[in-house]
């Protein structure tokens, strides 16, 4: 097992820790009927649907 020379300092701990941000999921816009409706991109609709085809069976 591998262990440490000598220790980290703090700086450099939270340096290489700060880039480990978690990504908020892309949401669209979109108005259906007159209201505004979010969807994640790239996901089929309850019915079944991906860019008005039909990709599953419900």
């Amino acid at each position: 097992m591998a262990v440490p020379k000598r220790k980290n300092s703090r700086s450099r701990t939270r340096h290489r820790r700060a880039t480990w941000k978690a990504k908020l999921p892309q949401i669209n816009k979109q108005i259906v009927n007159g209201k505004v409706v979010y969807s994640v991109s790239h996901r089929t609709d309850d019915d079944g649907r991906y860019n008005d085809r039909q990709v599953q069976d419900v």
